[in-house]
C-alpha cells in the first residue's frame, strides 16, 4: 500500500482522470475549404474587373467614333431615278358583253370585267455620297404600282460607295399580265384607249450607313417617290417627275394630252 498521501501510478494527484490525449484528425484544419473560397472571390474579381474594362473600352470606342461622326457632318446620300426605258407594254382586256332592252331596242356594251397588263421598264438610277467618308448600301427594293395597286418589284444588291462619288445603279422590273378587276380594269382601258397614258408610280427604299474606320453608323432611309406615265402607242415614256405624289396632282399632263413641258422631259424608248 503506498504512502498515505502519494498518488498511485497513473492517477492525477487532484483525483481527476487525465484527459486522452486529441487524435491528429480533430486537430488537424482542412485547408481546401479556405483555399477554394479564396479561388472563388478571386475568379469573381476578375470578372468584374474584366467586365468594367471591355465596358469602359466600348464606352471609349463609341465616344471616338462620336467625335468623328460629328467632325465629318455626314449628309443624307441622293437616290435619284434619272432614266426610265419602256421595253414592252402590252394591255388586254376580256370581250366586254352587250345587252338590249326590249323596251327601247337599245344595245347597251358593258366595261371589261378585267383586264390584264403586261410591262417591261428599265430604270437608270444615280446615287450621290456627298460625304467625306464611304457609305454602304444594303439591298433595295423598287416597286411600280398603278392606282396604289403594285404591280411588280425590283431588287437591287447592296454596294459600297466611295466619298464624294456618283454611281449608276440599274433595276429592271417585269410584269407578265397582271390582271386588274372591274374599276381599275376600267380606268386603264380608258386611259391606255382614249388619253393613250398610263400613269404609274415607282417607289423605293434604300437603307444606308456612313462607314468611318470600319464602322458602320445607324442606318438611314432614302426613299424614291416618282411619277411616270407611258404611251402604249409609242412604247415609250412620255413624263417623269420624282419627289411627290404624282398620282394625285395634275401636274402630269390634262385628259386631252401630255404638255409640251412634259413631251420635253420626256424619255424615248
Amino acid at each position: 500500500m503506498p504512502p498515505h498521501g502519494h498518488p498511485s501510478n497513473g492517477e492525477n494527484p487532484t483525483g481527476q482522470r487525465p484527459e486522452p490525449p486529441h487524435s491528429n484528425h480533430q486537430q488537424h484544419h482542412h485547408p481546401y475549404y479556405s483555399s477554394a473560397s479564396s479561388s472563388s472571390a478571386s475568379f469573381k474579381g476578375c470578372c468584374c474587373c474584366l467586365f468594367l474594362l471591355f465596358s469602359f473600352l466600348a464606352l471609349l470606342i463609341l465616344a471616338v467614333f462620336l467625335v468623328i461622326i460629328l467632325a465629318v457632318k455626314p449628309k443624307k446620300p441622293q437616290f435619284d431615278l434619272q432614266q426610265v426605258g419602256v421595253q414592252y407594254m402590252g394591255i388586254t382586256a376580256s370581250n366586254p358583253t352587250a345587252s338590249m332592252d326590249p323596251t327601247t331596242a337599245t344595245t347597251t356594251t358593258t366595261t371589261p370585267a378585267t383586264a390584264s397588263l403586261s410591262l417591261t421598264i428599265h430604270m437608270l438610277f444615280t446615287a450621290v455620297n456627298p460625304n467625306k467618308v464611304g457609305i454602304k448600301y444594303g439591298e433595295s427594293s423598287f416597286t411600280v404600282m398603278y392606282r396604289g395597286i403594285p404591280l411588280g418589284k425590283a431588287l437591287v444588291p447592296g454596294f459600297y460607295q466611295e466619298a464624294h462619288s456618283q454611281r449608276q445603279v440599274e433595276a429592271t422590273i417585269s410584269v407578265d399580265r397582271y390582271s386588274l378587276m372591274q374599276a381599275d380594269a376600267s380606268d386603264l382601258i380608258r386611259d391606255a384607249s382614249l388619253n393613250d397614258r398610263v400613269e404609274l408610280r415607282v417607289l423605293g427604299e434604300v437603307g444606308a450607313k456612313i462607314r468611318v474606320l470600319d464602322l458602320d453608323s445607324p442606318g438611314v432611309q432614302v426613299s424614291v417617290d416618282c411619277a411616270i406615265v407611258i404611251s402604249p402607242r409609242k412604247q415609250s415614256l412620255t413624263y417623269k417627275q420624282c419627289g411627290f405624289d404624282g398620282l394625285t396632282r395634275r401636274e402630269i399632263g390634262d385628259e386631252e394630252g401630255v404638255t409640251e413641258k412634259t413631251k420635253t422631259e420626256g424619255l424615248e424608248g
